[in-house]
């Protein structure tokens, strides 16, 4: 479960195990989990943010995307 990132209290990760899947990212806090697909910036999962906390998440990963996509190719191979 590496963690690619940490902004106020968030942690950006994806889980080794998921492999068969398109690149994502899970953003962790207090409990909450976000899941965005990083080819479109989709959200795949919302449990527990409100909208405007998505949207800023959401400005986070547009702005790391490149960054996170090169560290799922490294770590799943691609």
């Amino acid at each position: 479960m590496p963690t690619l990132l940490l902004w106020k209290g968030h942690r950006f990760l994806f889980y080794s195990k998921e492999i068969g899947e398109p690149p994502h990212i899970h953003v962790l806090k207090d409990g909450k989990q976000l899941k965005v697909w990083l080819r479109d910036l989709r959200v795949a999962r919302n449990a527990g943010f409100a909208a405007h906390e998505v949207i800023a998440i959401l400005k986070v990963v547009a702005e790391h995307r490149q960054g996170f996509e090169e560290a799922w190719n490294d770590h799943f191979g691609h």
